[in-house]
This record gives structure tokens, sequence and C-alpha cells, in this order.
């Protein structure tokens, strides 16, 4: 390992502030920037000074400043935590403070990395907010690249580092004003990756939070990255569309030593999709046991793949809670999503879920291009007939790189990114305006709180809002409206 000792320290961050997003603020369910804290870890095992800025608990913007000024980095590192999917959607608060954070750094005279989706998808967006260079894709080996570069004084290299934007410089680049570096090639040995620097966190803040909220600690780690469906509103500007996974046993002993270092109650794996084949599941649960290492844990997958041996395994390591994209009710809308799942699977896999013990979740999303009312009460019957343990509800949201968005960008009017994650606005054009979907949404929450058998009071009145929201249907659709949805 090369010794960077005269170097200052180096200012990793990232900009998601739980305090600028009112609805995971009252949830209060804060993990720490795993994929900027796999960076940290790099970066320090490379031999270079490092100090975190977590902006997760942090009061807001103000808290970055005065740590820019503690530390007076030369280079700055602004890495979005990349498994968290509220990033991907980037609502406009934390935008703003991604380029309030870049402008800061470069007043200070630091040098200023960005890495993220937002970041990838709008890359003049942050250059000229004054970041030097985007790096695209994963970030690892990027990074140090380009660390060995600007420690050594060799700016003039940067052209040849595979996974940057940079700014026009007038040789070849884009009309845009952005010049890109070949495309680096993805991580395939993901266990050569050291683990996440879980001691640049202030665990216990973490611990208090959770508990004071939840009676206990939860934690993340993630086991893949990528995911090879191709849902067509799903993007994926970082990991792509290929899946490589780390072993089973690299993963088992995070686990032992996160019980022994963190020593959480909880973990979330946040991978796009948990254990893509039984073999994976089956021989993770054997590493687990052979280590001792079970935690209770909750985890994302897919309907088409909750087979029975599958969720035994599951079960045996510690799943506790598993969350389906299920999306809809509606055969016709998973369709034309591309999701390539059933209405049978969902059922199927709720069933098998349930009768190992494992509460069962689902994403709903309403909304999609084509969803008329019957659709919608298809969903509800579903989950009148199934009654997952919980549902998250939101809204068709046109992320750019994907099919979806290229199918409703004409319709795309000045609101193109929601404030917070519960803005569930509409940004397109779609079959009713943003108020019917949020009465739709609390009610479909409702339903779900009513569990399996509620009493009849309870019944008639969730009957009684369906009939008023039946009633008003018509009147709500957005082609009765003056303008698109807003």
């Amino acid at each position: 390992m090369t010794s960077h000792r005269h170097v200052s320290p180096i200012l990793i961050a990232h900009s998601y502030y739980l305090r600028y997003d009112d609805k995971q603020w009252r949830k209060m369910k804060p993990y720490p920037p795993l994929a900027t804290l796999l960076v940290a870890s790099a970066v320090r095992n490379a031999g270079y000074p490092v100090v975190l800025f977590d902006a997760m608990l942090a009061s807001g913007v103000e808290d970055f400043y005065d740590c820019l000024k503690r530390t007076q980095p030369r280079f700055t590192l602004i890495v979005e935590d990349n498994f968290n999917f509220l990033t991907k959607m980037c609502t406009t608060r934390m935008r703003g403070a991604a380029i309030d954070m870049i402008r800061a750094a470069k007043e200070l005279g630091s040098k200023v990395l960005v890495n993220g989706s937002d970041a990838s998808d709008n890359e003049q967006l942050y250059l000229d907010g004054g970041a030097d260079v985007i790096v695209l894709g994963e970030a690892e080996n990027t990074i140090l690249d380009l660390l060995t570069a600007w420690t050594e004084h060799q700016d003039r290299t940067l052209h040849h580092i595979p996974g940057l934007a940079l700014h026009h410089d007038g040789n070849g680049a884009a009309a845009s004003g952005v010049y890109r570096t070949a495309p680096r090639a993805f991580m395939k040995d993901l266990d050569a990756l050291a683990f996440p620097a879980w001691n640049l966190v202030d665990v216990e803040h973490y611990r208090r939070v959770w508990n004071d909220a939840h009676g206990r600690l939860s934690w993340n780690l993630v086991t893949s990255r990528g995911c090879p469906y191709k849902c067509n509103w799903c993007a994926k500007p970082i990991f792509g569309t290929r899946y490589a996974q780390r072993s089973p046993a690299d993963v088992a002993e995070e686990m032992r030593r996160l019980r022994e270092e963190v020593a959480p109650d909880h973990l979330w794996f946040a991978d796009d999709i948990f254990g893509l084949t039984a073999q994976w599941i089956e021989a993770f649960a054997a590493e687990v046991r052979a280590r001792n290492a079970r935690i209770p844990f909750m985890m994302q997958s897919r309907a088409n793949l909750m087979k029975p041996q599958v969720v035994a395994a599951l079960a045996e390591a510690g799943a506790e809670e598993v969350w389906l994209g299920t999306e809809s009710g509606s055969q016709k809308i998973l369709d034309a999503m591309d999701k390539g799942t059933t209405i049978d699977q969902i059922r199927t896999a709720t069933r098998n879920l349930k009768a190992s013990g494992i509460r069962t979740c689902w994403f709903i999303q309403l909304g999609y291009p084509g969803e008329e009312w019957e659709d919608i009460i298809l969903t509800r019957e579903i989950i009148r007939a199934e009654r997952p343990d919980d549902i998250g509800v939101s809204v068709s949201y046109p992320l750019p790189g994907t099919k979806f968005f290229e199918l409703v960008k004409e319709q795309l009017g000045h609101k193109t990114h929601w404030q917070d994650s519960d803005d569930l606005a509409m940004m397109f054009r779609g079959t009713y305006q943003t108020s019917f979907y949020r009465a739709i949404r609390s009610l479909l929450h409702d339903e779900t709180d009513a569990g399996a058998n509620p009493a009849p009071k309870i019944q008639r009145r969730l009957e009684a809002r369906w009939i008023e929201l039946e009633r008003i249907e018509p009147e709500q659709r957005s082609a009765t409206l003056s303008t698109a949805s807003a």
C-alpha cells in the first residue's frame, strides 16, 4: 500500500440529507451511505487519509460547510449512495444540496469529483455547478486512478482514465460541452472489495435514532450490483443490467463482522434483487449457519423467484420481511411495463412467504400509461385477496435512460423532479390528475392496514370511499383538464 501521508485529508461526502425529506424524516429509518463507505474504504486502503461527511443525519448543508473549514481538503469526493433507491429519483432538494456542496468546496480551492445517478444523467449541470469531474458507473477503481493522477500533478492524463465526464476542452468532445472518456468495464470480482468503512460513521448516533423510533438498530449491506431484468421504467445508470454477485461466504463473513463491530439488531439488504438463484440463497443460508451470523433481515425480490425451496432457505438465513415489486393487479399493466411476472406468480409468492412466517410487502405503482379505473380496481382486489403485510405506493416516475421516459418525454413540463419523496405528483399526462392518485394511495394503504378480516364497520367505510372515488372518477381524468397534472 502506497503512503500518501503528505496529502491533506480527502473529504468524502454525499448529499442525501434526511431532514430535507419530510416523509423520510417522519419514517426515521436512516441508513449510512453504503456506496460512499465502500469508496472511503478503497481510498483509505490505498493509503490516503480520509475524512467522511455523512449528510444522512446532519442538520443541513451548513454542517458540510463547517466540515470543509475544519478539513481544508485538497480533494472533495461527493459520492452518492447508489444503493439508496431515493438517489435515483433525485428530488430537487437533494440536487440543490449537492450543487451547494460543490460550490462551497470550490470556493475553498478544493478539486471536486461527483459520482451518482443524477450527475450521470445531467453531467453538464454538475460540471457547470463547479465539479471538476463526473465519475460514471462504478466509482472505486475510477476514483483511485483519478486520485493518482491528481496527486502526481498529471491532470493532462485524465482523458486516458476510463469512466469520466469532463469539461469540454476542444479535443473531440460532443457539442454539449462534455467530454466522456472511454467506458470503464464493470467489476467482476466483488469479493475483492474491502468491507465498507463502518468506523468512519457515528454508529451510536444511528443507534440512538433507530432505538428511539423503532426500538432496534437496522444496518445496510449488499450482495450484488445490477439487475438483469428489463422493467422499462427502471433506470440503472450506475450498475447497469448485468448482475454481479458476491460469494455467499463473503456476505456471511460481512454479517459476522457487523455483529462484532456494529452490533445491529436487523439488516437491510439494499440489492435491487437479492439472491438470483436458489443455489446461491441455499449456499448463503449454509454459510450464515456455519458462522453463527444470523441476523433478522429485510430484502427485495421478484414474485417469480419466490419458489418454495428459496423461501425455506431465506427463512433459515433470517429473512424477516420480503418486498416484492408487485406494481399492479392488472396483467395488462404488468405486460406494458415489461415486468416479466404474472398475477398468479404474485399470489403464489405471497402465499409461500407467508406460510414460512415471512412478512410479505408489495411495491405498488399507479399511473402507468394505459392504466384505467378497472386496472386500479384489480389492484385493490388483489390486495384484498392476498393481504400483503405492508405496501409502498407511488406513481410512475420518468427516469432518464428508460424506455418509459422516452415514451412520455414529450409530455414532461417544467416539473421534472419531485420536491421530496412524498410529492407523488404526475410529471406526464397520466389518466388522472395528481390529487386523485393521492386519494387512491391513501385508500390502498387503508385497505392494507385493515388486515385479513376487517370489522364490518371498517369494510363499509372503505367501500363508501371507493364508491365516492368512482363517482368523481370521470371529472378527475387529466383529459378533462386544461393542462397536464402538476
